[in-house]
Order: C-alpha cells, then sequence, then structure tokens
C-alpha cells in the first residue's frame, strides 16, 4: 500500500507537536492543511493514527507503532537526499537541534547569527527542551547538553563557554530584611526559590564550593518553577525581593551588573564545564549539521 511521502512526515510533525496548531507554527503551513493530510493518510491506510479532542492530540496504538516505524526510516531518506546536497557550492537544507532553554538563552545568541549569514541556504529549527529526549527520536539532528547528561554512544563537541558558574543572588532589599548568608547553610533560615524539571526533579540540593570544601544544601523556599519556561518567573521574583536564587551567572549578570540583584555567597560560587553539541555516531553526518560542526570549531571572522 503506497503512502505519500509528504502526508507521512506530516503525519510525524503532528505527533511529535502534540497538536496540528502547534505543528502548524513549527512548520509554516496551515493546521487545516495538516489535518487534511493526516485525514487523506489514515483513509489511505484504513486506520486511525491520532487521537484528536479539543485539547490535545496522541497517537493512537497503530499510530505508535507506524511512530516507531517511520522514524529512523524518514532519517535515512533525508541522509540520502543529504548526500546529493554534498554536491552543491553550498550546503543546504534544515539542521534542527534539540536545546535546553539555557542554551537557547545563553549559547546560541552568540553563534547563529554568524552562522545563518555564513550559510543562507540552511535553516535552523530549535526545539528549547528541558526533559532531556532522545533526540533522533524526536526527529533532531543534534544536541546540546551537559557532561553529565550526555548519551555514551553520542560523538560530542565543544560548543559556548567551556567554563560557568551557578551564581546565587537576592535583590538589596530581600537582604536588607533579611540578613546576609555568611555561610551556605545560612540559606536553609532564607527563603528560597527553586526549581522543577519536567521529570519532577529538583533543582536541589544546591552545591557551593570553597578551597576545596564542597557544601550540598537542600533549601525550601515559597515558589517553585518548572525549569525553562518558568525560569524568568523566578528572576522577576528575585529581583521582586520574594527570595533567594541561584541560577546561571550569565542569566543573572544583567540584573548584577544594574544592582537589581545582589550577590550571595560569592567566594562558593561552583565552577562547572560548559555545554557540548552531540550527535550519533551511527548515520551520515547531514551536511548542514557538518557546516554547523565546522563553525563551531573555527567560525569565520566576520
Amino acid at each position: 500500500m503506497k503512502a505519500d511521502l509528504g502526508d507521512l512526515n506530516v503525519f510525524l510533525a503532528v505527533a511529535r507537536a502534540r497538536g496540528f496548531r502547534d505543528a502548524a507554527r513549527i512548520s509554516g503551513v496551515s493546521a487545516s492543511t495538516l489535518s487534511e493530510a493526516v485525514r487523506r493518510l489514515e483513509s489511505r491506510l484504513g486506520v486511525r493514527l491520532l487521537h484528536r479532542t479539543t485539547r490535545s492530540v496522541t497517537p493512537t496504538e497503530a499510530g505508535a507503532r507506524l511512530i516507531d516505524r517511520l522514524t529512523p526510516a524518514l532519517g535515512e531518506v533525508e541522509a540520502a537526499l543529504d548526500v546529493v546536497n554534498g554536491f552543491r557550492d553550498k550546503p543546504a537544507g534544515t539542521l534542527r537541534l534539540n536545546v535546553p532553554v539555557s542554551a537557547a538563552r545563553l549559547v546560541l545568541p552568540a553563534i547563529l547569527p554568524g552562522f545563518l549569514a555564513a550559510y543562507p541556504d540552511i535553516r535552523m529549527e530549535i526545539m528549547a527542551d528541558d526533559s532531556f529526549v532522545d533526540v533522533l527520536a524526536s526527529g533532531c539532528d543534534a544536541g546540546i547538553r551537559y557532561e553529565e547528561r550526555l548519551e555514551q554512544d553520542m560523538i560530542a563537541v565543544p560548543i559556548g563557554p567551556r567554563l560557568q558558574r551557578f551564581a546565587t543572588a537576592a535583590a538589596p532589599a530581600y537582604l536588607d530584611r533579611h540578613g546576609r548568608p555568611g555561610h551556605p547553610r545560612d540559606l536553609l533560615e532564607h527563603a528560597c526559590l527553586l526549581g522543577r524539571f519536567a521529570s519532577g526533579v529538583m533543582t536541589s540540593p544546591w552545591e557551593f564550593e570553597r578551597a576545596g570544601e564542597v557544601v550540598r544544601v537542600e533549601p525550601k523556599g515559597p515558589l517553585v518553577v518548572s525549569v525553562g519556561a518558568a525560569t524568568d518567573l523566578a528572576v522577576d521574583m528575585a529581583v521582586a525581593g520574594v527570595g533567594v536564587i541561584q541560577l546561571f551567572e550569565d542569566w543573572l549578570r544583567p540584573h548584577l551588573e544594574s544592582g537589581a540583584l545582589e550577590p550571595v555567597l560569592q567566594d562558593w560560587w561552583q565552577p562547572f564545564s560548559g555545554p557540548f553539541l552531540y550527535y550519533s555516531g551511527r548515520r551520515l553526518v547531514p551536511p548542514p549539521l557538518r557546516a554547523f560542526l565546522d563553525f563551531i570549531k573555527s567560525p569565520p571572522m566576520m
């Protein structure tokens, strides 16, 4: 039984986005066009592939099995087309990256303008996701993660700053009212602003280091936010004097420099290695990804 390749790609896009509207926003095609393509595919196959409600779209059992088989198959089709792309003067096509929100905010803005200017025939798609999904299963070519989150069978290339720190800070007015901690354990007496990953794991304990001494504390506080999606809310609450926050130093830097936030326990801030771009070594590297790898290794002078 034959099925249109375009309809199969539409089905995958809608299933991954969990909805026609989100898939339309990502693809730039109207939701009605996507819906018609899925209906056409279901009619041709004679089976329902997606459960549709007013709130969500989820795969049926048949749809889930089709996704499992289609994902690697269509990946191979794209890889085959990329071989032809290699004969072009300049790489072309789409490069899809799965990255944490912190990388979308702190790493990519310094890289993408130069890369897109150097390769005008490449289109970037960025999926900002803090749930650490399988990049290949999500339809992405590569991802950005920190060392402890890297999968063992992936190839990793440094990207962005090679050394980062988590900064701890609070509004001066908050510290005037509640006192300035002199030791990490003093934070147990403070209102702290915490985060929770999509997996349910909390961002605590907070870890500090000075002169070889490592201290971990599990602070409490009045606010817990979703990591990534609501992190800016926690920053706003810290600026408003609600409590103490711990976050990437670069994320808090504008507020530290303006004086809206004051460093807390700065000599205890712990450094850690920067992020990596990672991708599978089990398939041919698509030309757009190869161009991106070459660019981050030695960006051209603009």
